[in-house]
């Protein structure tokens, strides 16, 4: 198994005005991203809201991305949220029989925040003779309920088994992601780094991509940055100064913001529903972010992408 590298979307899950799952939404959103350039998705995580959803509706969500994606890109997912190794066993089975391309599994679940990492590295060896052993696996570390991020030794330990292809990284730290790079070096583990602000240096060093929550917003861009990070000069570097300052909109109101943003300027049928925030507290001022944030992403998509790179739809010279 090879990942490509690039932009992973930490997928959204769309509702219906009732609080229910909506697929022809979900459908829609798959198409979104793989329009917009994206070259892999990540499914049933965090900003999908997957402790907000029960067992059936995480397994059947993944199983819609899949058929949404109709193998045009690789589909991952995680979802195991129980506490206890024997339910987590259960969860990431069920997952991985929905046709997914890899599992991938949340590092805060694999040991409490007092227990060390002797104890974690027991409960992963445990947890992975647990699970087919012909799927793929790969990490993610994700920041609830807390932060549990992987020790070099657990992941040299982890990577030399060649059942690992993908780590979302999420510890925000240049000095530290060089140091896993340099671990993972020459094994099938590859890393996807989940921070903004230290994405192009990441990129320099070798890490394969970026997998976060601002390829809801404007996944183009990011792409750009992927395939550009090795340019010299200032272009490069003053995109990355932008989508830094724009990944802070994430404080605001997220995900409501997000399903906000690809409501009203991708005209994607979706609700601003959310189970983890309520959608009003996406307020006008907040709205009025939002908008900002559309009118400074077209701009810069002029400059990088140049008007025959932008969907029709998305570009306000052709509306």
């Amino acid at each position: 198994m090879n990942f490509p590298g690039g932009v992973w979307p930490v997928m959204l899950t769309p509702y219906d005005e009732a609080g229910k799952v909506d697929y022809e939404a979900l459908s829609g959103l798959v198409d979104w991203y793989i329009e917009n350039g994206v070259n892999g998705l990540f499914a049933v995580c965090q900003s999908s809201e997957m402790f907000f959803l029960d067992l059936e509706e995480r397994v059947q969500v993944a199983k819609a991305v899949v058929k949404a994606a109709g193998g045009r890109v690789p589909v991952i997912a995680s979802g195991h949220v129980s506490d206890s190794l024997e339910e987590q066993i259960h969860e990431l089975n069920e997952m991985g029989r929905t046709g997914i391309d890899a599992l991938i599994l949340i590092t805060n679940r694999l040991a409490s925040e007092e227990e060390g990492d002797e104890t974690w590295m027991n409960n992963c060896s445990r947890l992975i003779e647990g699970i087919d052993a012909e799927i793929p696996l790969g990490f993610y570390e994700c920041p609830y309920p807390y932060k549990r991020l992987l020790s070099i030794e657990n992941l040299k330990t982890c990577a030399e088994t060649g059942r690992f292809y993908f780590i979302k990284d999420t510890c925000c730290d240049i000095e530290l992601i060089k140091e896993r790079l340099e671990v993972v070096r020459g094994t099938d583990l590859k890393l996807y780094n989940a921070n903004t602000t230290t994405l192009l240096e990441s990129l320099q060093f070798g890490a394969a991509g970026y997998s976060g929550v601002m390829a809801n917003f404007h996944p183009r861009l990011y792409s750009y940055l992927c395939d550009h990070s090795g340019e010299k000069g200032d272009k490069v570097a003053m995109l990355q100064e932008f989508l830094t300052l724009a990944s802070l909109i994430e404080r605001q109101c997220y995900p409501v913001n997000a399903k906000y943003y690809l409501q009203e300027f991708e005209r994607l049928g979706m609700s601003t529903i959310s189970r983890t925030k309520d959608h009003e507290l996406l307020t006008s001022t907040f709205k009025a972010e939002v908008h900002m944030l559309e009118s400074m992403t077209r701009r810069y998509e002029q400059k990088y992408l140049g008007a025959d790179q932008i969907p029709a739809n998305q570009d306000p010279c052709r509306q």
